[in-house]
């Protein structure tokens, strides 16, 4: 796998002179022209990506559902993440916006121990945001500040660059909210079919399945992680993990107050290898244990 290591190279694969700044870089794509190179039929690099495609024409279709908007688009990629890159099938007018900053360049500040709690920079390309022509307009205007800045450095660069950064992301993430507000047919489907696996699977539970994961959900449902867990919580307050949960201690109890298996036993149906774990878990839901739970019902 083909490494980018830096902003300087970046700039190189796309046609464009040495960045201002070492470590940040706003990119126009209207001005870039992808080198023809092996590089881009899978490679990763080490720093974040914010990429905001403008002027799409159309609907765009992925699978059965349509985007909201056609003005704008705007992903998300982290560091590291395996990428690939279709040159030939690549709009020639491709028009719109690049920020990309190092993971180096969030060393000493607050924002490196949060951007993870910014779910999106994981989300797959089919669950990009699509924006209305005033959150596209707010955005680029953000950019535009963010460029301006990395014209020269000083001991006052980083500060203001990661905090122009820190509040694209946090409209993103209002922006992302709204998204899941307004698709709200199509996402109603989805938790129906999320509720139905959660039922199927434990129905059907078993000590070889072992415990239900966020990954398995999401896979199963074509849906990453992160986005399945941001939609939960819009929707409904809780996050897939905690959804799981609930559903385990319904199960339990029902096992526990109809079924004369025993605690073990229950705790193996529903995918624990130690009875302890199920028992703990239990408790902190409850605030009893599965015996003194049971001990209701005699």
């Amino acid at each position: 796998m083909n490494t980018i290591d830096s902003i300087s190279t970046f700039h190189r694969l796309l046609s464009l002179s040495e960045p201002k700044h070492p470590l940040v870089s706003v990119i126009n794509l209207s001005e870039s022209i992808f080198l023809e190179d092996e590089i881009w039929k899978g490679f990763v690099n080490r720093f974040y990506c914010v990429a905001l495609k403008r002027n799409a024409t159309g609907k765009i279709r992925y699978g059965q559902q349509y985007y909201d908007y056609d003005k704008g688009v705007l992903s998300f990629t982290a560091p590291n993440q395996v990428q690939y890159l279709d040159l030939q099938n690549m709009e020639c007018d491709s028009a719109g916006y690049l920020m990309i900053f190092h993971e180096d360049f969030l060393l000493k500040h607050s924002l490196g121990n949060t951007i993870s709690s910014y779910g999106f920079f994981s989300y797959a390309v089919n669950e990009a945001l699509h924006l209305s022509q005033d959150e596209e307009n707010n955005l680029i205007e953000i950019l535009h500040k963010i460029n301006k800045e990395c014209q020269h450095i000083d001991q006052h660069t980083q500060e203001i660059i990661l905090s122009q950064i820190e509040l694209l992301l946090n409209y993103s993430k209002r922006f992302y909210e709204r998204q899941f507000i307004t698709r709200k047919s199509g996402n109603d489907k989805l938790l129906t079919k999320f509720e139905r696996y959660l039922d199927d699977y434990f129905d059907n539970a078993s000590s070889e399945k072992g415990r239900l994961t966020v990954y398995q959900i999401a896979e199963a449902l074509n849906i990453s992680p992160n986005y399945l867990s941001d939609l939960l919580r819009i929707q409904t307050g809780q996050n897939t993990q905690q959804h799981i949960h609930e559903k385990i201690i319904g199960k339990a109890k029902e096992k526990l107050s109809v079924t004369e298996l025993s605690v073990s036993e229950i705790a193996y149906e529903l995918g624990f290898e130690y009875s302890q774990s199920f028992s703990t878990l239990f408790k902190k839901k409850t605030k009893m244990s599965p015996l003194e739970f049971r001990q209701l019902f005699n």
